[in-house]
């Protein structure tokens, strides 16, 4: 307020320079405050919260995986990444093998409101509209989706200048005993286009970890993966573990998700 106060001290009706300084010198401090909001809510990404604090959570070329059962929040979790690369400006491709695009459209719109409540965010509609232009939605039917079919849209959105992602988001597909022959090929795609993608994978309550508690799905793919997280149900909040990625301290406080606003919440200030 008091840089404010001072240019409106200096404003002069008569210099159309002085007031067209002082106009440009208002919406900078506009600019710039918007600005740390999107950098504050960066801070509050799920993986930043766990102890990634670089810029990048996936390398180029990276995957990562947030597994869980059916209906605990693996899509949540899915969007507050994908919103945490949108406000640093980065173009998003969100492919859903399950659900609809106004479903997924849906999904955005409810999870960065609960945001935007939950921190007290007054600038929501202009935040929103400043990442749309960052996200691109995709449906595929799951039996039709595979790597040649999605390097062929990429190459006509990119040959047409209409869109270049540089995170990929992949909501439903099947990691049985053949997906590995597809993930090989997804990751030469992601090395060659410096991509970061993101999965989920569903997990399931018969099916025993190995030895060093890695969920079944992963277990003979776990090499193609730098990061790993997964939701776990306990009492009516949903844990977060990092199981690939960083190796967790004691100093580190509990992470869960609340089921009523699919938000992380620190335990230890409940």
């Amino acid at each position: 307020m008091g840089i404010i106060r001072r240019l409106e001290n200096n404003y002069e009706p008569v210099s159309g320079k002085r007031q067209q300084a002082t106009s440009n010198q208002i919406i900078y401090l506009k600019e710039r405050s918007f600005n740390m909001l999107k950098q504050d809510l960066i801070f509050r990404n799920p993986m930043r919260l766990m102890g990634h604090e670089t810029e990048d959570i996936l390398p180029a070329g990276g995957f990562g995986a947030v597994l869980a059962r059916a209906g605990l929040g693996k899509t949540a979790i899915l969007v507050q990444l994908a919103l945490d690369s949108l406000l640093q400006s980065k173009n998003v491709l969100h492919i859903s093998l399950e659900d609809p695009v106004k479903k997924v459209c849906l999904w955005y719109e409810e999870v960065f409101r609960n945001i935007a409540t939950q921190y007290h965010v007054q600038q929501i509609d202009q935040i929103w509209e400043a990442i749309l232009p960052y996200r691109l939605v995709m449906t595929f039917n799951v039996d039709s989706f595979s790597v040649p079919k999605l390097e062929e849209r990429l190459a006509e959105l990119t040959e047409q200048n209409i869109f270049m992602p540089q995170i990929i988001l992949i909501d439903g597909l099947p990691f049985d005993e053949t997906v590995r022959a597809s993930l090989t090929d997804l990751k030469s795609l992601a090395e060659r286009y410096s991509l970061r993608i993101w999965f989920t994978v569903r997990t399931h309550r018969h099916e025993a970890p190995g030895p060093d508690g890695m969920p079944a799905p992963l277990l003979n793919i776990a090499d193609l993966f730098e990061v790993a997280i997964q939701l776990s149900p306990e009492g009516k909040d949903i844990y977060l573990k990092a199981l690939k990625g960083r190796h967790s301290s004691s100093d580190d406080p509990a992470l869960f998700l609340d089921p009523s606003t699919m938000l992380i919440k620190d335990k230890s200030k409940d």
